[in-house]
């Protein structure tokens, strides 16, 4: 599948499924209600100010309550997190993807999940539109460092798996 040219959709998703990730979970709150999706784009922007990156697809609930409310918090999960990442990915109400989780509380009152290898809640400084996504940089007002623990990586299109202390066994390659 080498070439030269534009990329099919299909060549580009297997190409970028080569790229591991780590995973998150993106949360913001609008009239006392919590939502949240599950990101993999995600990435550090500027030390000064300390700002990041996050692309949100355009079709997710959560993507206009950040837009609205210009704040929303970041979860980066552990491995043990897997079963939260996917809840968080699917197309599911809002209330049903919090439902019976234990949450904490962001200094602004954002959703957090205890257990995550990291936290940080952000202003939004600027959106800008990026084709079937929205890119949001947000200014890193707050962050909490839990004991170091082992992230949550995503590639080949699946989840890495624990394979003892500090170490993670990468999902097979897929035939194409």
């Amino acid at each position: 599948m080498t070439g030269v040219g534009p990329p099919e959709a299909l060549a580009f998703r297997h190409l970028m499924a080569r790229w591991p990730t780590g995973v998150a979970v993106v949360t913001a709150r609008e009239a006392g209600r919590d939502h949240g999706l599950t990101v993999n784009a995600l990435l550090s922007l500027t030390l000064a100010p300390p700002t990041i990156l996050v692309s949100l697809s355009v079709d997710a609930d959560t993507t206009p309550i950040v837009e609205r409310s210009g704040r929303f918090a970041a979860s980066f999960l552990s491995a043990a997190q897997r079963p939260i990442s996917e809840r968080f990915a699917r197309t599911l109400p809002s209330a049903e993807k919090f439902r019976d989780l234990a949450l904490d509380r962001s200094p602004g009152g954002l959703a957090l999940l205890p257990g995550a290898v990291g936290r940080l809640e952000c202003r939004v400084r600027e959106v800008r539109p990026g084709g079937d996504h929205r890119i949001v940089l947000g200014e890193v007002e707050w962050i909490d460092l839990p004991p170091d623990g082992t992230p949550l990586v995503f590639h080949r299109s699946g989840y890495a798996a624990e394979d003892g202390p500090d170490r993670l066994r990468l999902p097979p390659p897929r035939s194409a």
